[in-house]
């Protein structure tokens, strides 16, 4: 379920309880709290995954097996978890993710195979997201991001690498209205821009 789903819930008189409440409940053993997190950010973190995933990957191991993992260590380490607004766990669940991908990708590259094999796996060690910008330019894009601010990164995050729309993004992060949410994003990809720019003339 994406977050426009639960807006409109919450639109027809549904009371859409916060993530931040059902943390609170979760980290208290309350095992309902740790399924219905589960069931918010499972659809979102597939779709991600799917995009991250370099295709060789997939082949020693499923995507949603590889996201049910990852939520499920975040789920056990929620008492090391600091909350900062509505979108804090799931870049939280990102970055668990993304350290999972890049696993599975080291070992995809590392895999024994025939010589035809290993040109098909080269081939194929790219994620969709790698093909559409580049390796050199996404490793460049996620230490500029790791430079903003926690708000700046999860909104650009959203925005960008989920497709997230501002309304969406607005609620995830606590952000007063979408307009609010658009001027978040646009300052956060100027600074990442200048950023990645200045890196480029420093080397």
């Amino acid at each position: 379920m994406r977050i426009a789903d639960l807006e409109r819930e919450e639109s027809s008189g549904e009371h859409q309880e916060s993530t931040a409440s059902i943390l609170l409940r979760a980290r208290d053993g309350d095992g309902a709290a740790r399924e219905t997190l589960a069931g918010r950010y499972l659809p979102v973190l597939r779709r991600w995954a799917h995009g991250r995933l370099p295709r060789a990957a997939r082949d020693l191991v499923d995507t949603d097996d590889l996201v049910q993992s990852a939520v499920a260590k975040a789920l056990l380490r929620l008492d090391s978890f600091e909350p900062r607004g509505e979108g804090a766990f799931l870049a939280y669940l990102r970055q668990i993710l993304l350290n999972k991908v890049r696993d599975h990708a080291r070992r995809a590259k590392r895999r024994p195979q025939h010589e035809a094999l290993n040109e098909e796996l080269h081939a194929d060690s790219r994620s969709p997201l790698e093909e559409a910008i580049g390796r050199e330019s996404l490793d460049r894009y996620e230490s500029a991001l790791n430079q903003l601010t926690d708000t700046q990164k999860q909104a650009v995050i959203l925005r960008l690498e989920l497709g997230f729309r501002y309304r969406e993004i607005a609620e995830a992060i606590g952000s007063p209205t979408p307009s609010a949410a658009r001027f978040l994003v646009a300052r956060g990809l100027a600074h990442l821009s200048r950023i990645m720019r200045e890196n480029d003339e420093g080397k």
